[in-house]
């Protein structure tokens, strides 16, 4: 059965043919009225055959009263916003940014910025009466030790954590080949490697979930076996254990069976037709100690390469109780990735997505603190993802405590994402999170990898071009005393000034005064995520 977004170009293409009989039948005047049928059916032919725009292909004909609209209403031509959608300025700002560095269009933007400089919350980098002359966009930086065995160079930007099932296979490819082409990693997510990551022979990290897909036996528990068939794959960079993410923390998932299709169920080893199901929480472990055993098992198991682990900061004392696990085993991870609860997947309840799980800024403070109070801040590296698309959203996260950023909404955006929030549906109108293959056909690899590489390295460029105004030759050298806030229409504070920085060493020998460190550092224990008997007497404590 023809589609229902065909019938528009059906019709042209019936309406021609007809009027075309009738003339033939000696009333010439019906040739008139087949013109402008026989224009649009010529229109949607092209739409169909043309590779740069998946909408078009997918929507032929009916895809030109969008851009019609764009054009009549120049506000929404510029960010390419629905009437309908629920984004904020500052997301439309970075998703208009995001498209034209994709398609390498000029990033210019007459008359000043659009944003209100003397709105609370507006933030600038303060810039060098010296600038420097870096010699390189491609920032990078070293994870892993190589006592441990092996270390990966990493670009300092990368593709966050989306999985095939959750993204089409063309989506997928398009993402590997332009990371492959511009030399950063494609996070697989907890969905595991499919055939589509290994096509195209890009970087790849590893995340491993609670359900342990492509590393799991039959009933879903772990499988080392398993996991060193994968984990030993040369394309396999880092390993990522996913305790949690923004957008739903402390919430499993099932992927249901009907959706199982046997490329997914080869990529997760479970059955076909059968539920894939997501616990809330890891069965390898049950305890900071168990943790970070886990994570030297598959360090070793990898062959020593980069192991670390991705979370959304909750309870505090549940983070306390991995950092001192860490003092007390000796085991520390290569890297940890901090997951603001701004963060977005197509399948969070409401709820979750909006109230559940610290946000970036406070997480990424709190990881960071901790490990500089705890004297291991210089052997672990730390990576942030959340709502991080621009260049000065990176040098912002990269002040306040991160060693690189990973970006998923970014990269979707450069595979020509328009935000139709259907993600849930299978019905994508470009084909970047739908599993039907008509609708995934209108996403072309070759362009689209393309638009990846061009979104990665003309934001790269863009950072070199703020790290240079700032006086610096690298991003590792930003700090929060370069980022400055306005917190009210009078008064403006830098972020080392507004917000707590530990000292080195300080949790070893005393407690700073933040409430969250005095209240739950001491009470914290490395052998159980349980919370502190003590914690019951607190409601009511302002803590924060």
């Amino acid at each position: 059965m023809l589609p229902s977004r065909y019938y528009v170009f059906a019709f042209c293409v019936a309406a021609t043919v007809l009027c075309l009989v009738l003339a033939q039948m000696q009333m010439p005047g019906y040739y008139w009225l087949a013109a402008p049928f026989a224009i649009l059916t010529v229109v949607g032919l092209r739409d169909i055959t043309q590779t740069r725009q998946a909408i078009r292909r997918n929507y032929p004909v009916m895809a030109h009263f969008r851009f019609l609209f764009e054009e009549i209403r120049p506000e929404i031509r510029q960010y390419l916003l629905e009437d309908d959608t629920e984004e904020t300025p500052f997301s439309r700002v970075q998703r208009s940014i995001a498209y034209q560095r994709a398609k390498n269009d000029v990033d210019k933007r007459p008359f000043g910025t659009q944003l209100d400089v003397y709105e609370a919350h507006y933030e600038w980098i303060n810039h060098s009466m010296a600038p420097t002359e870096p010699k390189t966009h491609d920032f990078r930086l070293e994870i892993g030790q190589s006592a441990h065995g092996s270390t990966y160079s990493a670009s300092v930007f990368n593709i966050s954590a989306m999985s095939f099932g959750a993204l089409s296979a063309n989506a997928v490819r398009a993402l590997n080949a332009g990371a492959k082409k511009g030399g950063f990693y494609h996070d697989t997510g907890e969905g595991s490697i499919s055939q589509y990551h290994r096509e195209m022979g890009g970087d790849l990290v590893w995340e491993i979930g609670s359900g342990y897909f492509g590393c799991r036996n039959r009933d879903g528990s772990f499988s080392l076996e398993r996991f060193i068939e994968n984990a030993r794959h040369e394309q396999v960079r880092m390993i990522e254990i996913k305790l949690s993410q923004g957008a739903k923390p402390g919430h499993g998932g099932v992927l249901p069976g009907a959706k199982v299709t046997p490329e997914i169920a080869a990529a997760r080893g479970v059955m076909v037709g059968e539920d894939c199901v997501s616990p809330a929480r890891h069965s390898a472990f049950d305890s900071p100690i168990g943790l970070l055993e886990f994570v030297q098992k598959l360090r070793v198991a990898s062959g020593g390469k980069p192991t670390g682990f991705k979370l959304a900061i909750g309870h505090p004392w549940e983070w306390f109780g991995i950092a001192k696990a860490m003092l007390e085993t000796g085991i520390t991870p290569d890297f940890i990735v901090v997951d603001g609860g701004e963060g977005g997947t197509g399948a969070a309840p409401l709820e979750f997505t909006d109230h559940v799980g610290a946000p970036l800024r406070e997480g990424l403070m709190l990881v960071h603190n901790t490990l500089v109070g705890i004297g291991k801040r210089n052997q672990i590296r730390i990576g942030a993802s959340g709502k991080i698309v621009t260049a000065f959203d990176i040098a912002r996260t990269l002040a306040i405590g991160a060693d690189w950023c990973n970006s998923a909404r970014g990269f979707m955006f450069a595979l020509g994402c328009i935000q139709a929030q259907t993600c849930h549906s299978g019905k994508c109108p470009t084909g970047v999170t739908t599993q039907d293959a008509l609708r995934q056909r209108a996403l072309v690899v070759p362009d689209k990898s393309e638009r990846v590489y061009q979104f990665h390295q003309n934001t790269m460029k863009a950072l070199k071009e703020l790290i240079a105004a700032a006086g610096l030759q690298h991003p590792s050298e930003l700090g929060p005393e370069h980022v400055i806030r306005r917190v009210s229409s009078t008064e403006v504070r830098s972020l080392a000034a507004l917000h707590a920085w530990a000292r080195p060493n300080e949790l070893l020998s005393d407690t700073p005064d933040h409430p969250v460190f005095k209240v739950f550092w001491k009470v914290a224990r490395p052998d159980t995520f349980a919370a502190p008997a003590h914690t019951l007497s607190l409601r009511g404590s302002k803590l924060v």
